[in-house]
């Protein structure tokens, strides 16, 4: 009795695709005689297309060209493909052809736009993104909720409530399993995120504008011009181990990944420059980024990509790149906002694209960091106006927070 099923036909295909690669009339070896390293070296050279196309002659070349051995090389070069600027692989839940096709969509912003929440009251949330877990500010309480595995709507019935404050959150981070929380009445909130296990204390006399938590340390920076660094340590905890006298507002803060020290973006109200980088052992200046900047041009974001590089945006309108390895005087590169919009938040991928929230209009914007010009904007708040107050994004998914609604943008293939 002969073999039936799913094998008989896939051996009928591969016959078929063998007879395609060798014809009668060719001296040459098959195809599928070569080696497989020399096969990979081959289709090595191919670029995305021909590499698709490749896969459409047979099943078994549409499962060898589907290697993300193959579409690595391919994926490092795209925008929010899942790889770092060393090639360092971020995402390994999805295949690397399929990330390399989503990029292709937000290379050319297309995408599905949704509300996910709204809300009555005109707030300034932050936002962090866990995996499929979504972590929002709406007013004195931080609230988880579930997103669907299609990554476009959420369980409406948030997860967890986390109350700290009497007053309206400011910013929190997610770090070390806790919510690390600073606001409007001057306090700091650590909660832990399984587990019944919450703590508050007094920080600042005004309010704790922005936080960030790396190992055994708290930084917060306030309104009252300080920057404080606390103990996390189980025996000191919440004890304050330096005060920083700024004399500035500070409206952001980021921890180098080294630990070693961390950066504040003030107000730039004086003539000081608004991005300083202190030393978290001692609490001493390091040295202080750029030199002539404006009256006014405060520092609303920053954030760390590696111990050596950083980004900033704020009120000058211009998203700044510095690698402290090269100057401290000037930034390597810079992306003004071409509506002399103020920037209010800044997120990177940790390799080629870069998304920015403008202060009108609910308007994000996508760049290359390769070219110099905006690569898409989209308005979401349209024709009421409303900064963009945080973004998130992961590798088929970007997350918007305005003054009453989330938003999400779909870059999944349409």
């Amino acid at each position: 009795m002969g073999r039936k099923g799913p094998g008989a036909g896939e051996a009928k295909d591969e016959e078929a695709e063998e007879a395609w690669v060798s014809s009668s009339s060719s001296p040459d070896p098959p195809l599928w005689r070569l080696p497989e390293e020399l096969l990979l070296l081959i289709c090595s050279y191919l670029d995305s297309q021909a590499l698709g196309r490749l896969g459409q002659v047979s099943r078994r070349l549409q499962r060898f060209t589907s290697r993300d051995l193959l579409w690595r090389r391919i994926a490092r070069a795209c925008l929010n493909s899942g790889f770092s600027q060393h090639g360092a692989d971020l995402v390994t839940n999805i295949p690397v052809k399929e990330r390399v096709k989503v990029s292709q969509n937000w290379r050319r912003g297309r995408c599905r736009r949704e509300i996910l929440l709204r809300w009555k009251r005109n707030l300034m949330p932050w936002m962090q993104l866990d995996g499929d877990s979504l972590y929002i500010s709406q007013a004195e309480d931080i609230r988880t909720y579930k997103l669907c595995p299609d990554g476009s709507s959420l369980h409406r019935r948030p997860l967890a409530i986390f109350s700290s404050h009497q007053e309206d959150v400011c910013r929190f981070v997610l770090a070390n399993s806790h919510i690390v929380s600073g606001g409007g009445d001057g306090k700091i909130g650590l909660h832990k995120l399984n587990g019944s296990f919450s703590i508050k204390f007094s920080a600042h006399e005004q309010e704790v504008n922005c936080v960030d938590c790396q190992g055994a340390v708290i930084v917060s920076g306030s309104r009252d011009r300080t920057a404080k660094v606390w103990s996390l340590s189980s025996s000191t905890l919440g004890q304050c181990l330096h005060t920083i006298q700024t004399e500035d507002r500070v409206w952001s803060i980021a921890i180098s990944p080294l630990l070693s020290s961390f950066v504040t973006g003030t107000a730039c109200c004086g003539h000081i420059s608004p991005l300083r980088i202190w030393d978290l052992t001692s609490g001493q200046l390091v040295t202080c980024l750029g030199y002539d900047f404006h009256r006014g041009a405060g520092v609303l974001d920053v954030c760390y990509e590696t111990p050596f590089t950083l980004l900033s945006c704020g009120y000058d309108t211009y998203i700044r790149y510095w690698d402290l390895r090269t100057s401290s005087r000037n930034c390597v590169m810079e992306w003004e906002e071409p509506h002399d919009n103020a920037l209010y938040c800044i997120r990177s991928d940790g390799n080629h694209m870069l998304a920015s929230g403008s202060s009108y209009y609910g308007l994000v914007r996508l760049w290359d960091r390769r070219q110099r010009s905006c690569l898409h904007a989209f308005s979401l708040s349209s024709p009421n106006s409303s900064p963009v107050y945080c973004l998130r994004f992961n590798t088929t998914h970007l997350y918007a927070a305005l003054a009453s609604s989330l938003h999400v943008l779909d870059f999944r293939s349409l």
